[in-house]
């Protein structure tokens, strides 16, 4: 009679076992270098940097997809300050007075417009679901991905696969998207629904 050799495996490395090869932090594989003990921050907060980059890049994407030709997104070159002069002289009323038109301070539009510089997109509009608060087809909208959406704030919604523009409107009742344009109804968030808040609206740019 043959005895079988076969054996239990009581230690050692299983088939299968471990770390799937992509699954890390870094999306592929990764290999052990040696760098200088004074560099090692230096390195990490490089790869930190490179790793929230590329995840940005493929959040970008997937909601390009999910927007379509509706809204068409981008990321902001933000370079050097620019401070403008920014004058006190009013401008709604009278024939302006040379005597009152003087610079009060200077303003840099990065800081205005910009509060989170890595969290910070911008989008182009299409259509007219929000032209009551003054959003117009062709507007740029200034889109911030750290601010928590709350009722009340126009936001940028990913709702069963589809991105829009609207305003948040949460309540005992329900939760709604809700157009600023009469022609346009406002939209309900059921328990089935599939939504996810891509950010937060903080401005619109307006070109004449």
């Amino acid at each position: 009679m043959k005895h079988s050799e076969s054996k239990k495996q009581s230690g050692g490395a299983r088939k299968g076992a471990g770390r799937k090869k992509g699954s890390g932090k870094f999306g592929e594989d990764t290999k052990v270098i040696r760098v200088p003990e004074s560099k090692v921050s230096v390195v990490k907060s490089w790869l930190s940097n490179q790793a929230e980059q590329e995840l940005q890049q493929r959040q970008l994407q997937t909601a390009q997809a999910m927007a379509g030709d509706k809204l068409t997104i981008h990321v902001p070159e933000i370079g050097d300050e620019v401070p403008l002069p920014l004058h006190s002289h009013k401008v709604v009323a009278g024939f302006p007075s040379p005597a009152d038109d003087y610079i009060e301070t200077r303003l840099d539009l990065n800081s205005k417009l910009i509060q989170n510089k890595s969290s910070t997109f911008l989008l182009t509009v299409q259509g007219d679901s929000m032209k009551k608060i003054g959003i117009q087809d062709g507007d740029i909208l200034v889109v911030d991905r750290s601010l928590e959406p709350k009722d009340g704030k126009v936001v940028i919604a990913a709702l069963d696969g589809e991105l829009t523009v609207k305003r948040l409107s949460i309540k005992s009742t329900g939760t709604w998207l809700v157009p600023e344009n009469d022609h346009y109804p406002p939209i309900p968030v059921r328990e089935e629904s599939d939504i996810f808040i891509w950010g937060v609206v903080t401005a619109t740019i307006k070109q004449f």
